[in-house]
């Protein structure tokens, strides 16, 4: 049987302690906008999708973190389309007061790191082209993680806000 398409990742679906915290979180700092809820969950997306992301206080209600050093997920990666709405995306974290926790540049993309309200890692980058991803004389894939001018990304940023 042939395939004539790739599958992808649909969606992550996180246990929060406090879902209103967290939709707060992801729409306004990630971006995310809200397709459904009810009293203990949310399903948010970009461009109007029925969910990239759910949210629920099903079984985690009032609980706290998970411990860092234990199995589990250890980062949700949203991709922007450009420089500019990275950029736009890392003034939203600023702006609400949150800490980087990291940034590199891993030659396919662009990446920053922080934690959500629960402690869930969160990365938001943007990819390069694939015609420019950097690939060993063999042509496989180099990826590395190089320091990332986190600034250079904000000024891009701020010219997509005053345009």
């Amino acid at each position: 049987m042939s395939h004539t398409s790739t599958p992808s990742l649909g969606h992550v679906h996180l246990q929060v302690s406090d879902l209103e915290r967290s939709i707060a979180f992801y729409r306004d700092v990630v971006g995310l906008e809200i397709q459904q809820r009810d009293a203990q969950s949310a399903f948010m997306s970009f461009g109007g999708y029925h969910h990239h992301l759910g949210l629920n206080t099903w079984r985690s209600k009032g609980a706290g973190p998970a411990p860092r050093c234990h199995p589990g997920l250890f980062h949700s990666a949203f991709v922007y389309p450009d420089r500019a709405a990275l950029g736009q995306a890392i003034i939203r974290v600023l702006d609400a007061g949150l800490t980087l926790e990291g940034a590199a540049d891993h030659g396919v993309s662009e990446a920053v790191y922080l934690s959500d309200p629960d402690g869930n890692g969160v990365e938001l980058y943007r990819d390069r082209a694939q015609a420019d991803w950097p690939r060993e004389a063999q042509g496989t894939l180099r990826m590395f993680s190089d320091p990332l001018d986190v600034q250079a990304l904000i000024a891009e940023g701020e010219k997509g806000l005053d345009a």
